[in-house]
Protein backbone atom coordinates (compact mmCIF):
# COMPACT_ATOMS: atom_id res chain seq x y z
CA UNK A 1 0.00 0.00 0.00
CA UNK A 2 2.83 2.31 0.54
CA UNK A 3 3.80 1.68 -3.24
CA UNK A 4 0.38 3.66 -4.27
CA UNK A 5 0.49 6.51 -1.89
CA UNK A 6 2.48 9.03 -3.60
CA UNK A 7 -0.20 8.81 -6.44
CA UNK A 8 -2.37 9.94 -3.97
CA UNK A 9 -1.05 13.48 -3.35
CA UNK A 10 -0.01 14.03 -6.73
CA UNK A 11 -3.93 13.42 -8.13
CA UNK A 12 -4.91 16.13 -5.50
CA UNK A 13 -2.86 18.79 -6.18
CA UNK A 14 -2.47 18.14 -10.38
CA UNK A 15 -5.98 17.55 -10.29
CA UNK A 16 -7.20 20.92 -8.48
CA UNK A 17 -4.37 22.43 -11.02
CA UNK A 18 -6.70 21.08 -14.25
CA UNK A 19 -10.00 21.84 -12.40
CA UNK A 20 -8.75 25.47 -11.96
CA UNK A 21 -7.63 25.42 -15.79
CA UNK A 22 -11.14 24.42 -16.65
CA UNK A 23 -12.75 26.53 -13.80
CA UNK A 24 -14.17 29.84 -16.01
CA UNK A 25 -15.54 27.00 -19.02
CA UNK A 26 -17.23 25.04 -16.48
CA UNK A 27 -18.78 28.25 -15.21
CA UNK A 28 -19.76 29.47 -18.48
CA UNK A 29 -20.95 26.55 -19.92
CA UNK A 30 -23.55 26.08 -16.62
CA UNK A 31 -24.58 29.19 -17.72
CA UNK A 32 -25.45 28.81 -21.42
CA UNK A 33 -26.99 25.43 -20.17
CA UNK A 34 -28.65 25.99 -16.94
CA UNK A 35 -29.32 29.46 -17.21
CA UNK A 36 -27.56 29.43 -13.48
CA UNK A 37 -24.49 28.40 -11.73
CA UNK A 38 -25.14 24.60 -9.83
CA UNK A 39 -22.41 24.80 -7.22
CA UNK A 40 -22.89 20.89 -6.17
CA UNK A 41 -22.37 19.97 -10.08
CA UNK A 42 -19.04 22.44 -9.66
CA UNK A 43 -17.81 20.65 -6.91
CA UNK A 44 -18.38 16.90 -8.76
CA UNK A 45 -16.41 18.40 -11.73
CA UNK A 46 -13.39 19.60 -9.43
CA UNK A 47 -13.95 15.21 -7.74
CA UNK A 48 -13.88 14.43 -11.80
CA UNK A 49 -10.58 16.05 -12.23
CA UNK A 50 -8.87 14.84 -9.18
CA UNK A 51 -10.13 11.39 -10.29
CA UNK A 52 -8.95 11.76 -13.52
CA UNK A 53 -5.77 12.61 -12.69
CA UNK A 54 -5.76 9.86 -10.25
CA UNK A 55 -6.50 7.16 -12.97
CA UNK A 56 -3.74 8.30 -15.20
CA UNK A 57 -0.99 8.26 -11.53
CA UNK A 58 -2.13 4.83 -10.28
CA UNK A 59 -1.97 3.04 -14.08
CA UNK A 60 0.67 4.45 -15.87
CA UNK A 61 3.22 6.05 -13.01
CA UNK A 62 5.35 6.86 -11.99
CA UNK A 63 8.01 6.14 -15.10
CA UNK A 64 11.15 3.75 -13.74
CA UNK A 65 14.80 3.87 -14.98
CA UNK A 66 14.31 2.01 -18.10
CA UNK A 67 18.35 0.81 -18.08
CA UNK A 68 17.28 -1.08 -14.86
CA UNK A 69 13.62 -2.04 -15.60
CA UNK A 70 14.03 -2.95 -19.35
CA UNK A 71 17.83 -4.14 -18.38
CA UNK A 72 16.04 -6.45 -15.15
CA UNK A 73 12.90 -7.93 -16.77
CA UNK A 74 13.56 -7.25 -21.45
CA UNK A 75 10.13 -5.68 -20.98
CA UNK A 76 6.50 -7.39 -19.62
CA UNK A 77 4.83 -9.39 -22.04
CA UNK A 78 0.89 -9.06 -21.50
CA UNK A 79 -1.15 -11.32 -19.70
CA UNK A 80 -4.07 -12.76 -21.82
CA UNK A 81 -5.39 -15.73 -19.46
CA UNK A 82 -9.20 -14.78 -18.06
CA UNK A 83 -9.04 -15.47 -14.12
CA UNK A 84 -5.19 -16.05 -13.51
CA UNK A 85 -6.06 -13.97 -10.37
CA UNK A 86 -7.51 -16.62 -9.07
CA UNK A 87 -4.94 -19.20 -9.33
CA UNK A 88 -2.49 -16.22 -7.95
CA UNK A 89 -4.22 -15.66 -4.71
CA UNK A 90 -4.84 -19.57 -4.11
CA UNK A 91 -1.21 -19.76 -4.78
CA UNK A 92 -0.02 -16.53 -2.89
CA UNK A 93 -2.20 -17.58 0.19
CA UNK A 94 -2.01 -20.77 0.85
CA UNK A 95 -2.51 -21.91 4.55
CA UNK A 96 -3.52 -18.48 5.51
CA UNK A 97 -6.36 -17.67 7.41
CA UNK A 98 -9.58 -15.70 5.72
CA UNK A 99 -8.18 -12.60 7.20
CA UNK A 100 -4.47 -12.74 6.42
CA UNK A 101 -5.91 -14.09 2.22
CA UNK A 102 -7.81 -10.81 2.38
CA UNK A 103 -5.20 -8.40 3.13
CA UNK A 104 -2.72 -10.14 0.59
CA UNK A 105 -1.12 -8.35 -1.86
CA UNK A 106 -2.90 -10.81 -4.95
CA UNK A 107 -6.08 -10.46 -3.09
CA UNK A 108 -5.55 -5.70 -2.38
CA UNK A 109 -4.56 -5.59 -6.15
CA UNK A 110 -8.05 -7.09 -7.60
CA UNK A 111 -10.28 -5.18 -4.71
CA UNK A 112 -8.17 -2.47 -5.89
CA UNK A 113 -8.40 -2.60 -9.93
CA UNK A 114 -11.91 -2.90 -8.94
CA UNK A 115 -12.34 0.39 -6.88
CA UNK A 116 -10.35 2.02 -9.19
CA UNK A 117 -13.17 2.46 -11.83
CA UNK A 118 -16.44 2.56 -8.96
CA UNK A 119 -15.70 6.68 -9.19
CA UNK A 120 -15.67 5.77 -13.44
CA UNK A 121 -19.26 4.00 -13.03
CA UNK A 122 -20.67 6.87 -10.47
CA UNK A 123 -19.70 9.80 -12.48
CA UNK A 124 -20.48 8.71 -16.47
CA UNK A 125 -23.33 6.99 -15.04
CA UNK A 126 -24.75 10.51 -13.95
CA UNK A 127 -22.97 12.63 -16.98
CA UNK A 128 -24.69 10.32 -19.95
CA UNK A 129 -27.12 8.13 -18.12
CA UNK A 130 -27.41 4.19 -18.53
CA UNK A 131 -25.67 1.71 -17.00
CA UNK A 132 -25.02 -0.28 -20.22
CA UNK A 133 -23.40 2.68 -21.98
CA UNK A 134 -21.39 3.40 -18.37
CA UNK A 135 -20.45 -0.03 -18.04
CA UNK A 136 -19.30 0.02 -22.33
CA UNK A 137 -17.51 3.50 -21.72
CA UNK A 138 -15.83 1.70 -18.35
CA UNK A 139 -14.74 -1.30 -20.85
CA UNK A 140 -13.08 0.98 -23.42
CA UNK A 141 -11.37 3.09 -20.98
CA UNK A 142 -9.50 0.13 -19.27
CA UNK A 143 -9.01 -1.24 -22.63
CA UNK A 144 -7.15 2.07 -23.80
CA UNK A 145 -5.36 1.72 -19.76
CA UNK A 146 -4.19 -1.47 -21.16
CA UNK A 147 -2.99 -1.21 -24.07
CA UNK A 148 -1.38 1.85 -22.95
CA UNK A 149 0.72 -0.30 -20.06
CA UNK A 150 1.33 -2.87 -22.91
CA UNK A 151 2.86 -0.81 -25.79
CA UNK A 152 4.98 0.95 -23.32
CA UNK A 153 3.29 4.55 -23.71
CA UNK A 154 2.54 3.81 -27.82
CA UNK A 155 6.18 3.43 -28.04
CA UNK A 156 7.59 6.60 -26.21
CA UNK A 157 9.50 4.37 -23.30
CA UNK A 158 11.96 2.00 -24.34
CA UNK A 159 9.87 -0.85 -22.66
CA UNK A 160 6.50 -2.10 -21.14
CA UNK A 161 7.60 -1.33 -17.67
CA UNK A 162 3.60 -1.89 -16.51
CA UNK A 163 1.51 -5.41 -17.27
CA UNK A 164 -1.24 -5.31 -19.50
CA UNK A 165 -3.31 -7.99 -17.74
CA UNK A 166 -6.94 -8.95 -19.03
CA UNK A 167 -7.99 -9.53 -15.70
CA UNK A 168 -7.20 -5.68 -14.96
CA UNK A 169 -9.85 -5.55 -17.60
CA UNK A 170 -12.77 -7.72 -16.02
CA UNK A 171 -11.68 -5.51 -12.83
CA UNK A 172 -12.05 -2.31 -13.97
CA UNK A 173 -14.94 -3.40 -16.08
CA UNK A 174 -16.29 -4.79 -12.89
CA UNK A 175 -15.63 -1.42 -10.64
CA UNK A 176 -18.02 0.40 -13.65
CA UNK A 177 -20.59 -1.45 -13.54
CA UNK A 178 -20.94 -1.39 -9.80
CA UNK A 179 -20.17 2.27 -10.22
CA UNK A 180 -22.85 2.26 -12.21
CA UNK A 181 -25.30 0.72 -10.56
CA UNK A 182 -24.72 3.21 -7.23
CA UNK A 183 -24.90 6.45 -8.95
CA UNK A 184 -28.60 6.90 -8.97
CA UNK A 185 -28.34 6.35 -4.94
CA UNK A 186 -24.67 7.54 -4.28
CA UNK A 187 -25.47 11.01 -5.93
CA UNK A 188 -28.73 11.07 -5.25
CA UNK A 189 -27.96 14.85 -3.93
CA UNK A 190 -26.14 15.89 -7.40
CA UNK A 191 -29.57 17.90 -9.18
CA UNK A 192 -29.87 16.56 -12.21
CA UNK A 193 -29.14 18.70 -15.92
CA UNK A 194 -32.51 17.92 -17.23
CA UNK A 195 -33.82 19.19 -13.87
CA UNK A 196 -31.70 22.48 -14.00
CA UNK A 197 -31.89 23.26 -17.19
CA UNK A 198 -35.58 23.50 -17.50
CA UNK A 199 -36.01 26.99 -16.79
CA UNK A 200 -32.32 28.10 -18.62
CA UNK A 201 -34.46 31.18 -20.00
CA UNK A 202 -35.96 32.21 -17.03
CA UNK A 203 -35.00 36.05 -16.81
CA UNK A 204 -32.06 36.36 -13.83
CA UNK A 205 -31.47 39.15 -11.23
CA UNK A 206 -27.87 40.52 -12.28
CA UNK A 207 -25.06 40.07 -9.80
CA UNK A 208 -21.72 41.11 -9.38
CA UNK A 209 -20.56 37.79 -9.52
CA UNK A 210 -21.84 37.29 -13.16
CA UNK A 211 -20.52 40.38 -14.32
CA UNK A 212 -16.86 39.21 -12.75
CA UNK A 213 -17.44 36.04 -14.50
CA UNK A 214 -18.44 37.82 -17.98
CA UNK A 215 -14.93 39.83 -17.38
CA UNK A 216 -13.07 36.97 -16.66
CA UNK A 217 -14.27 35.23 -20.28
CA UNK A 218 -13.49 38.43 -21.86
CA UNK A 219 -9.74 38.22 -20.04
CA UNK A 220 -9.31 34.48 -21.07
CA UNK A 221 -10.89 35.22 -24.41
CA UNK A 222 -8.53 38.13 -25.16
CA UNK A 223 -5.54 36.61 -23.13
CA UNK A 224 -5.76 33.48 -25.98
CA UNK A 225 -6.13 35.18 -28.86
CA UNK A 226 -3.30 37.22 -27.99
CA UNK A 227 -1.10 33.97 -27.06
CA UNK A 228 -2.44 32.79 -30.74
CA UNK A 229 -1.37 35.31 -32.76
CA UNK A 230 2.10 35.76 -30.82
CA UNK A 231 2.56 32.00 -31.16
CA UNK A 232 1.46 32.04 -34.89
CA UNK A 233 3.59 34.71 -35.78
CA UNK A 234 6.94 32.98 -34.06
CA UNK A 235 6.25 29.84 -36.16
CA UNK A 236 6.11 31.58 -39.50
CA UNK A 237 9.08 33.38 -38.65
CA UNK A 238 10.78 30.43 -37.51
CA UNK A 239 10.14 28.29 -40.59
CA UNK A 240 10.09 30.71 -43.46
CA UNK A 241 13.16 32.84 -42.08
CA UNK A 242 11.27 36.12 -42.60
CA UNK A 243 11.25 39.14 -40.37
CA UNK A 244 9.44 42.30 -40.05
CA UNK A 245 11.45 45.66 -41.61
CA UNK A 246 13.05 47.30 -40.10
CA UNK A 247 11.89 50.18 -37.46
CA UNK A 248 8.20 48.08 -37.39
CA UNK A 249 9.17 46.71 -33.71
CA UNK A 250 6.68 48.61 -31.71
CA UNK A 251 3.78 48.02 -34.26
CA UNK A 252 4.66 44.52 -34.21
CA UNK A 253 4.54 43.73 -30.80
CA UNK A 254 1.72 45.67 -29.81
CA UNK A 255 0.08 44.09 -33.12
CA UNK A 256 -1.61 40.74 -31.19
CA UNK A 257 -3.07 42.45 -28.12
CA UNK A 258 -4.50 45.22 -30.74
CA UNK A 259 -6.48 42.51 -32.93
CA UNK A 260 -7.24 40.42 -29.57
CA UNK A 261 -8.79 43.70 -28.33
CA UNK A 262 -10.89 44.07 -31.85
CA UNK A 263 -11.35 40.21 -31.24
CA UNK A 264 -12.78 40.17 -27.62
CA UNK A 265 -14.83 43.67 -26.69
CA UNK A 266 -15.53 44.59 -30.67
CA UNK A 267 -18.99 42.45 -30.11
CA UNK A 268 -19.81 45.51 -27.74
CA UNK A 269 -20.04 47.92 -30.77
CA UNK A 270 -22.83 46.35 -32.46
CA UNK A 271 -26.49 45.90 -32.24
CA UNK A 272 -26.77 44.50 -29.03
CA UNK A 273 -23.38 45.72 -27.27
CA UNK A 274 -22.40 43.09 -25.71
CA UNK A 275 -19.07 41.69 -25.22
CA UNK A 276 -18.18 37.79 -25.31
CA UNK A 277 -18.07 37.62 -22.04
CA UNK A 278 -21.16 39.43 -21.36
CA UNK A 279 -23.49 37.41 -24.05
CA UNK A 280 -21.72 33.95 -22.32
CA UNK A 281 -23.63 35.05 -18.80
CA UNK A 282 -26.43 36.34 -20.22
CA UNK A 283 -26.13 39.94 -20.03
CA UNK A 284 -26.35 43.15 -22.25
CA UNK A 285 -26.20 46.74 -21.53
CA UNK A 286 -29.29 48.78 -22.48
CA UNK A 287 -29.78 52.55 -22.40
CA UNK A 288 -33.00 54.67 -22.23
CA UNK A 289 -32.98 55.51 -25.42
CA UNK A 290 -31.16 55.00 -28.01
CA UNK A 291 -27.67 55.94 -28.27
CA UNK A 292 -25.15 55.47 -31.21
CA UNK A 293 -22.06 53.90 -31.72
CA UNK A 294 -20.16 57.11 -29.75
CA UNK A 295 -21.87 56.02 -26.67
CA UNK A 296 -21.07 52.44 -26.96
CA UNK A 297 -17.62 53.36 -27.64
CA UNK A 298 -17.16 54.85 -24.25
CA UNK A 299 -18.94 52.29 -22.73
CA UNK A 300 -16.68 49.56 -23.70
CA UNK A 301 -13.27 51.90 -24.21
CA UNK A 302 -13.89 52.00 -20.03
CA UNK A 303 -12.65 48.57 -19.56
CA UNK A 304 -12.37 46.81 -22.74
CA UNK A 305 -10.36 49.37 -23.98
CA UNK A 306 -8.17 49.96 -20.94
CA UNK A 307 -7.44 46.44 -21.01
CA UNK A 308 -6.42 46.38 -24.61
CA UNK A 309 -4.09 49.71 -24.05
CA UNK A 310 -2.74 48.30 -20.54
CA UNK A 311 -1.54 44.95 -22.77
CA UNK A 312 -0.10 46.78 -26.02
CA UNK A 313 1.60 49.17 -23.77
CA UNK A 314 3.21 46.42 -21.87
CA UNK A 315 4.19 44.79 -25.43
CA UNK A 316 5.75 47.44 -26.49
CA UNK A 317 7.61 48.98 -23.96
CA UNK A 318 8.64 45.56 -22.38
CA UNK A 319 8.27 47.34 -18.29
CA UNK A 320 10.11 50.76 -19.49
CA UNK A 321 9.66 53.90 -20.87
CA UNK A 322 6.63 56.23 -21.15
CA UNK A 323 4.51 54.01 -22.20
CA UNK A 324 5.18 51.45 -18.88
CA UNK A 325 2.96 54.69 -17.16
CA UNK A 326 0.37 54.63 -19.77
CA UNK A 327 -0.25 50.72 -19.38
CA UNK A 328 -0.06 51.50 -15.64
CA UNK A 329 -2.60 53.80 -15.48
CA UNK A 330 -4.80 51.44 -17.54
CA UNK A 331 -4.54 48.95 -15.62
CA UNK A 332 -5.52 51.03 -12.59
CA UNK A 333 -8.56 52.49 -14.68
CA UNK A 334 -9.80 48.54 -15.15
CA UNK A 335 -8.91 47.80 -11.48
CA UNK A 336 -11.56 50.45 -10.63
CA UNK A 337 -14.09 49.18 -12.90
CA UNK A 338 -13.78 45.60 -11.58
CA UNK A 339 -14.72 47.31 -8.08
CA UNK A 340 -17.15 49.37 -8.99
CA UNK A 341 -19.24 46.84 -9.54
CA UNK A 342 -20.02 46.40 -6.23
CA UNK A 343 -20.45 50.03 -5.23
CA UNK A 344 -22.84 51.32 -8.77
CA UNK A 345 -26.68 51.01 -8.73
CA UNK A 346 -27.54 47.19 -10.58
CA UNK A 347 -23.78 46.76 -10.60
CA UNK A 348 -23.07 48.09 -13.80
CA UNK A 349 -19.83 49.29 -13.15
CA UNK A 350 -17.60 52.49 -14.40
CA UNK A 351 -18.71 51.84 -17.73
CA UNK A 352 -22.26 51.84 -17.50
CA UNK A 353 -22.13 55.01 -15.11
CA UNK A 354 -20.36 56.99 -17.91
CA UNK A 355 -21.95 55.92 -20.35
CA UNK A 356 -25.57 55.78 -19.00
CA UNK A 357 -26.10 52.44 -19.06
CA UNK A 358 -27.39 50.00 -17.07
CA UNK A 359 -27.01 46.00 -17.38
CA UNK A 360 -29.52 43.80 -17.75
CA UNK A 361 -30.46 39.97 -17.90
CA UNK A 362 -30.27 39.57 -22.02
CA UNK A 363 -33.41 36.98 -21.67
CA UNK A 364 -35.27 39.63 -19.87
CA UNK A 365 -34.64 42.01 -23.52
CA UNK A 366 -35.77 39.22 -25.69
CA UNK A 367 -38.78 38.87 -23.65
CA UNK A 368 -39.75 42.12 -23.85
CA UNK A 369 -38.94 43.18 -20.36
CA UNK A 370 -36.20 44.29 -18.32
CA UNK A 371 -34.68 42.99 -14.51
CA UNK A 372 -32.32 45.15 -12.96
Amino acid sequence: MGGWSWQFGFSVAAGLVLFALLLVPVLVVQQRRYGRLSALRVLVVSAACVYAVALVAYTLLPLPDPATVCAAEGGRGPQLVPFAFVGDILRETAGLDLAATLASRATLQVVFNVVLFVPFGLLVRRAVGGVGRTTLLGLATSLLVEVTQGTALFGLYPCPYRLADVDDLIANTTGALLGALLARRVLAWLPAAEDLGRDRLRPRPVTARRRWLGMVVDGVVFTGVAATLRLLAAVVAQLTGWSLPAGTDDVARALPALVAGVVTFGPALTARAASLGQRAVWLQPVWPHPVGPGRRLLRTGVVGGAWTLTTAARDVSQGAGPLALVGGLATLVVVVAVVSVLTTRGHRGLSGALSGAAVVDSRAQEAGGSIR
